[in-house]
């Protein structure tokens, strides 16, 4: 049974911008799909979307990707930088989580619109809908947001783990440290 819910998400994030460093605050509301009929993955879904925002967004900035020096000094000083391909204009923020976001619930949930509106943009709200996102030009590459993990800058897709020759496509591990996998723990070390 397909259903439809609406969930409001607060943070306070970084954004460089005409090479300063601003602090904005969003005010963010989901509307999603629930795709499985199985509980746990509901939760599970939830709980990945809260700690992708809790713990990975939240105290970030938001920099367009080709301000290699500025992101360079922002990691130097220890302040996770989420890149972008354009400025951090809200919308584009909208954009970039609308699909991050809908990958790392791997279609349990499905987020179908975004509304985001921050303290910079002085009241203006951008609804978007995931059809926008999904055709826009400027997310067409194959970037983090398309990852199902909490990376926030684009990386090698493909990881090669020399002591065994294995090359890892898709990796649940990250998720299963933070016990937010779709498989539950193994009992007695048996699968």
């Amino acid at each position: 049974m397909i259903t439809r819910i609406e969930k409001d998400i607060y943070f306070v994030s970084g954004v460089h911008f005409d090479g300063n460093f601003h602090i904005n605050s969003y005010d963010i509301t989901l509307s999603m799909l629930v795709e499985t009929d199985l509980p746990k993955e509901h939760t599970t879904a939830i709980e990945r979307l809260d700690f992708f925002i809790k713990n990975v967004v939240t105290n970030s900035v938001f920099v367009k990707e080709e301000h290699i020096d500025s992101i360079d000094r922002y990691l130097d000083a220890g302040i996770e930088v989420i890149t972008l391909p354009e400025e951090p204009y809200d919308q584009v923020v909208a954009l970039a989580l609308l699909l991050k976001l809908n990958s790392i619930m791997e279609n349990r949930i499905k987020i179908t619109d975004i509304t985001v509106g921050s303290l910079l943009g002085e009241g203006i709200r951008y609804p978007i809908v995931a059809e926008t996102a999904e055709n826009a030009e400027m997310f067409s590459t194959q970037g983090w947001w398309y990852e199902n993990d909490t990376s926030t800058r684009n990386k090698n897709i493909l990881t090669f783990e020399p002591e065994n020759n294995v090359v890892k496509l898709f990796d649940d591990s990250e998720w299963a440290k933070l016990n937010l996998s779709w498989k539950d723990k193994p009992k007695n070390g048996l699968i």
